[in-house]
């Protein structure tokens, strides 16, 4: 199994920025699909990155401010979060599954950390 652990969450201003880690028990090889999803009081779990290789997406709403990233020498993956809005809010739960078709098509990913508190006030 792989435990994920997150760090990094807080509270920033309007505009701030933030940088997520989250650190994976084991070595995750590039089968591994690996993202960041956040859930908003009230709200369902949304996906707002995920990386394959050398591809990342990005929910419509954090294009361009966001960026995800993985050194894999270190099983460690990366949300850069810049000029942060109060929409942002939210727990934010690191990800993985080596299941790339549910990976993609669900947010039934297999394993996951236990989240992290990201808010931002106006």
């Amino acid at each position: 199994d792989v435990q994920l652990v997150e760090s990094g969450g807080g509270s920033v201003q309007t505009g701030g920025s933030l940088r997520l880690s989250c650190a994976a028990s084991t070595y995750i090889d590039d089968s591994f699909v690996v993202g960041w999803f956040r859930q908003a009081p009230g709200r369902e779990r949304e996906r707002v990155a995920r990386i394959l290789g050398g591809n990342s997406y990005y929910v419509n709403s954090v294009k361009g401010r966001y960026t995800i990233s993985r050194d894999q020498s270190r099983n460690m993956v990366y949300l850069q979060m810049n000029s942060l809005k109060p929409d942002d809010t939210g727990v934010y739960y690191c990800a993985a599954d080596s299941d790339v078709p549910r990976g993609y098509e669900t947010t039934s990913w297999r394993y996951w950390g236990q989240g992290t508190q990201v808010t931002v006030s106006s």
